[in-house]
Parts: structure tokens; sequence; C-alpha cells
């Protein structure tokens, strides 16, 4: 693990700062671990920053890690300006921070551009944030702006989509009334699939859109 140097320090930790950006993944793993274990608000832009550039999920997750142990007064700005940025996993690894520093002041800045985003990771995130930052008062509309993108993407998306609609709860139910009076055959189904989540959630996804779609091909 880098050594930190705790006593009189009147900058950021330079070997740390050096070490996010190393062409070793297990040493930015290390350098990200220790921003956490070791707070310090001037690692705020740096950590963020990397983020954005960061090619390995499991630095990612540690560098978002690192963040959530500093105050939310301090990080939440500089997330926020990050989901303007034209660099999709700025975007993403934004929102999916804001997601676990879990402060509703955030809400705002999940726009319906946002979750609407055509990049489906990006879209993933949003729609996570969503439904951890929401206020009870706009639960139904989101659920709306979520359920116009039933039939998205491919089968993991689909599941997101699914999974962020069944955490908002009983309020999905009129959206999910309209997607499976749906014509489009797609759309449907992925809203069969997620009834059959919101009523058990141990129950098979792909099972139930296989039953919608046996059913759609016997009437």
């Amino acid at each position: 693990m880098i050594p930190i140097n705790t006593t009189q320090r009147t900058s950021p930790d330079l070997r740390v700062l050096d070490a996010l950006g190393s062409d070793s993944s297990s040493t930015r793993l290390q350098a990200a671990l220790a921003a956490g274990t070791h707070p310090d608000v001037r690692f705020v832009g740096p950590l963020v920053a990397r983020c954005a550039i960061e090619p390995d999920f499991y630095v990612r997750d540690m560098l978002t890690w690192a963040l959530t142990r500093l105050p939310a007064g301090k990080t939440v700005p500089v997330l926020l300006a990050e989901l303007g940025s034209e660099v999709a996993q700025a975007r993403s690894q934004a929102l999916h921070t804001l997601s676990k520093v879990g402060d509703r002041t955030a809400w705002p800045a999940i726009t319906r551009s946002l979750l609407h985003d055509a990049d489906d990771e990006v879209a993933r995130s949003a729609w996570r944030a969503a439904v951890v930052l929401v206020p009870d008062g706009e639960r139904a509309r989101l659920a709306r702006d979520l359920a116009d993108q039933f039939g998205r993407g491919d089968r993991t998306v689909r599941l997101s989509l699914s999974r962020a609609l069944v955490a908002l709860g009983p309020v999905i139910e009129p959206v999910l009334r309209k997607a499976l009076a749906s014509a489009d055959l797609e759309v449907c189904a992925h809203a069969r699939a997620t009834e059959r989540l919101l009523r058990d959630p141990d129950s098979g996804f792909d099972e139930s859109k296989r039953i919608v779609a046996l059913g759609q091909e016997g009437a």
C-alpha cells in the first residue's frame, strides 16, 4: 500500500496523485484505496478526473468509494459539473458516484436528457441514481420517464430499466398497464417481465419475457 504522510501536510500527497496515473492497474487501485483511507478534500478534483478515463472497473469502483469518504458538500458540485461532459464515461461515473453519495440535493441535475442518454451506460447509471435521489413527490413522473424506454437495448439494459422501475414500487403500476396494452411486442414483453419482477422479485427476468413471447405467438 502507498504510504501516506499524515503530519504537517500542506498539499495533497503527490505520490498518490502520481500513482493514480500509473500504467499498472494494481498501483492505481492502491492509490485510490489510499485516497479513501486518508480522505483529503484536495483529492476531489483528481479523483473525479480519473473516473472519467479509468479503464479498469475495479479501480473505478475504488475511486467512487474514495469520493464517498469525502464531504458531500465538496464532492457533489464537482460531480454535477461532470454531468455536462462530452465524455460518456465521465457522465456515467459521476452519476454512479452520486448514487453512492446519496445527497438528494443532486436530484434536479438528473434530467430527462440523462435518463434518455444515447449511451446505454450513461442511461443505466442515470436510472440507478434517479431511484436513489428522487423525492417522493416526483416518483410517478420518474416512472413515466423510465417507462418511455420499455424495449430499449439488450438484456442487460432492459434488466437495469426493470430493476429501476421496480425500485420505485407500486407507483409504476399505471405505466405498466399502459405498456402491457402496447401494440409494440418488445414493449409489451419488457413490461410483462417488469411486472413479474414487481410481484415476485425472485422470479426470472428472461423467463417472464419468454412466457409473453409464447403467448404472443399463439395469439
